[in-house]
C-alpha cells in the first residue's frame, strides 16, 4: 500500500452553496443560516501527497436540511428586507473537477491546483413570509425549485511527506458564475466572494492500514451586495479515521466541527448577530482499482448533524469517483547477484 496511490480529492468550501444557497439571510448564523464552508468537505487522506499528473473527479453531493418554523430569516424574497419563518430544503448537484499537481518541488512540499463547478437541482421551501420591509404583514408559505449553475471553485495545497507522518496547507475561494438571482429563493451561487484558509495532517502507516486525518480551517467572506449582508468569520475541523482491511479496502468514521466565531453584519442583518455551531458525524468506505493505465478510486461516505446551534439540521451523502495517475513501480532491486566462491 503506497500512499501516493489514494488520491484524495477536496470538495472544496464553498459548495455549502450546494446544500441551501437559498437567499434567507437568517437569524440562524450565517447567509441563510449556512456558510461559504460545507462541513465534511475534507476526509481521509486529505494531507497525504499524490502521484504528480493531471486527475478527475466527479462527486454526486446530496443534502437536506430543515430548520423548525419557529426559526426567522431576512431575505429579499424579491422584497428586500422580508422577515421569513422555517426552512425545508434539499439539493442535488453533480461536481466535476481537475486536479493538477506538479512533479516539481515547491517549498520542499508537493503543489496542487484544483477547478470546479456543479450543475444540479435545489428546492427550497419557508413556512410562511412575516413582514415586509416597512411592516407590511404578508402571509402564506412559498416554495422555489431551480435547476442551475454553481460558482466556479479554486483550491490550491501544498502537501509535505516524511514517513507516516503528512502535511499540508491550503487555500480555497470562488469566482462568482452569474448565475445568483436575488429575487429567488433557490440558488447555487452565493451572490458573494468568499476565502477560506487552512492546514491539516494525516496519519498513514502502509504496515498497519491504519488512517487519521485532520483539517483546519477558517473562512472570511465579502459582503453580498444584493442583500447588503455580510457572514462572520467562521472556523471549521473536519476529521477522519479509517482502517485499510486489505490494499485495495478503506473503512471508517468521518466527522465535523464548525463554529462561527464573529457575528453577522450589515443593513440587512436586521435580525441580529447570531453565531452558528454544528457537530456531525457518519460512516464511510473506499475503493482503490485500476483504471487501464490510471487509477481509481471510489469514496461513499454520509454524515448526520448531532448537534447545531442557530443553524439547519440535517444530513449528507458524498459518492466520489476520481480518477488519477498510477504510483509508479518500485526499482528493481540492485543487489549484485551472489557468487559461490571456489
Amino acid at each position: 500500500m503506497q500512499p501516493t496511490r489514494h488520491r484524495n480529492f477536496i470538495v472544496i468550501g464553498g459548495l455549502a452553496a450546494l446544500g441551501l444557497a437559498a437567499n434567507p439571510q437568517s437569524a440562524l448564523a450565517d447567509a441563510g443560516g449556512l456558510s461559504f464552508w460545507l462541513p465534511g468537505t475534507f476526509g481521509s487522506l486529505a494531507a497525504a501527497p499524490v502521484t504528480p499528473g493531471w486527475s478527475w473527479a466527479q462527486i454526486y453531493l446530496h443534502l437536506d436540511m430543515r430548520a423548525g418554523g419557529g426559526t426567522n430569516f431576512v431575505t429579499s424574497n424579491g422584497i428586500p428586507g422580508s422577515v421569513v419563518a422555517g426552512l425545508n430544503a434539499h439539493a442535488d448537484a453533480l461536481v466535476e473537477g481537475v486536479t493538477y499537481t506538479s512533479a516539481l518541488p515547491v517549498l520542499g512540499g508537493q503543489a496542487g491546483f484544483s477547478v470546479l463547478a456543479a450543475p444540479g437541482d435545489i428546492g427550497v421551501g419557508i413556512n410562511a413570509s412575516l413582514t415586509g420591509p416597512l411592516g407590511n404583514t404578508i402571509s402564506g408559505g412559498k416554495f422555489d425549485d431551480r435547476t442551475t449553475l454553481s460558482d466556479v471553485f479554486y483550491q490550491g495545497t501544498l502537501k509535505w511527506n516524511q514517513g507516516v507522518n503528512n502535511e499540508m496547507v491550503y487555500i480555497a475561494g470562488n469566482i462568482p458564475s452569474g448565475t445568483y438571482n436575488p429575487n429567488r429563493l433557490a440558488n447555487l451561487s452565493f451572490g458573494f466572494v468568499g476565502f477560506d484558509v487552512g492546514a491539516g495532517y494525516t496519519y498513514l502507516n502502509p504496515q498497519t492500514g491504519h488512517e487519521f486525518s485532520a483539517v483546519g480551517g477558517v473562512t472570511y467572506s465579502l459582503p453580498n451586495p444584493y442583500l447588503q449582508y455580510q457572514n462572520g468569520i467562521d472556523a471549521h475541523l473536519d476529521w477522519a479515521a479509517s482502517q485499510f482491511v486489505s490494499k485495495n479496502v478503506l473503512v471508517g468514521v468521518a466527522g465535523y466541527y464548525f463554529q462561527q466565531l464573529t457575528p453577522d453584519s450589515g443593513p440587512g442583518a436586521k435580525l441580529g448577530s447570531f453565531e452558528g455551531m454544528a457537530v456531525g458525524i457518519g460512516p464511510q468506505i473506499g475503493f482503490l482499482f485500476p483504471v487501464g493505465d490510471m487509477q481509481g478510486y471510489l469514496n461513499l461516505k454520509a454524515y448526520a448533524d448531532l448537534e447545531t446551534e442557530n443553524r439547519p439540521k440535517g444530513w449528507s451523502t458524498w459518492v466520489s469517483f476520481v480518477i488519477s495517475p498510477k504510483a509508479p513501480a518500485p526499482p528493481p532491486s540492485t543487489k549484485p547477484a551472489y557468487r559461490k566462491q571456489e
